[in-house]
Order: C-alpha cells, then sequence, then structure tokens
C-alpha cells in the first residue's frame, strides 16, 4: 500500500509499486481521461502533469510518484484558459488524444508564455493526434498564452 496525491487528494493505493503510473491511474483510480497510446512514453496520449510538468504516466513507475502533485485533466480548473481555448477553437474531432494535449500545452504555455507558433509547434510535436487537429492546437495555444500571461502564467 502506499499514497499517491491526485488533482490534490491523496488516494490509498493497493497496487505493485512497479506498475506503471497510467495503469494505477486509470484501473485503480477511476481516471480514464488517462490514455494508453503506445506504452513506451511516445505518443503523449498518457500525458499527465508532475508537480507542474508534463510526463508521460506510462513510462513512470506509481511507486516513484509518491508525494508528488500529479495532475489529470479532471484536475485542471474548467475554467482554465486552455481549456477555454480548446473548446472555443473546437480543437477535438475524436478527442482521445485531447487531455494529453492539453496538459502537455499547460506545460508548454507556463514555461515560456511568450513562445512563438513555432516553438509551441515543437514543443507539442511529440503528442500524436491522428485526426491531425495539430493547427487548431497552435491557435488555441497562442489564446490561452495570451491569457495566462495576463495572469502571470498561472494554472
Amino acid at each position: 500500500m502506499f499514497k499517491l496525491k491526485v488533482n490534490g487528494k491523496v488516494h490509498q493505493v493497493d497496487s505493485s509499486p512497479e506498475t506503471p503510473l497510467l495503469w494505477v491511474l486509470r484501473d485503480d483510480l477511476g481516471f480514464t481521461s488517462v490514455k494508453y497510446g503506445c506504452g513506451i512514453g511516445e505518443c503523449g496520449s498518457c500525458t499527465v502533469l508532475i508537480n507542474g510538468k508534463a510526463e508521460r504516466s506510462c513510462s513512470i513507475t506509481a511507486e516513484s510518484a509518491q508525494g508528488l502533485e500529479i495532475t489529470t485533466i479532471e484536475g485542471l480548473p474548467e475554467d482554465h484558459p486552455v481549456k477555454r481555448a480548446w473548446i472555443a477553437e473546437q480543437v477535438p474531432q475524436c478527442g482521445y488524444c485531447q487531455p494529453g494535449m492539453i496538459l502537455q500545452a499547460v506545460d508548454v504555455i507556463k514555461s515560456n508564455p511568450k513562445a512563438s507558433k513555432r516553438e509551441m509547434a515543437q514543443a507539442m510535436d511529440d503528442v500524436m493526434c491522428r485526426c491531425g487537429t495539430h493547427a487548431r492546437v497552435l491557435k488555441a495555444m497562442s489564446i490561452a498564452a495570451g491569457k495566462m500571461g495576463d495572469k502571470g502564467g498561472a494554472t
């Protein structure tokens, strides 16, 4: 047994410590927004924020996440500038990759609120989207960056 702090709440987990964080979040804690895509940290579908940084939850053991702040899409406020921009720009098509994309975008914008579209594109390049929504993603990120910049990069 060990504890994980997810979206501000501490959860008791009865799983093997070597289990990838992805499966503990999905199967044990019910955060099904964290998607399985490749299992090797390449596609980004399983991206969560760990201490505010985008991380691939399939590549991290649950045990190594103890004591860290884990945020899934459910932990991001509904009025967060990135969520609002995603909706305004109608970014999702199928939606499978979108929770990971949104969390990656939050990290990118928070790390560099004045990033150029090229820098944003490079930072988002490793999050796969089979529907090809990257053009709308970049437009939404630009809008959200302006809003987050107004608030000092707040998440």
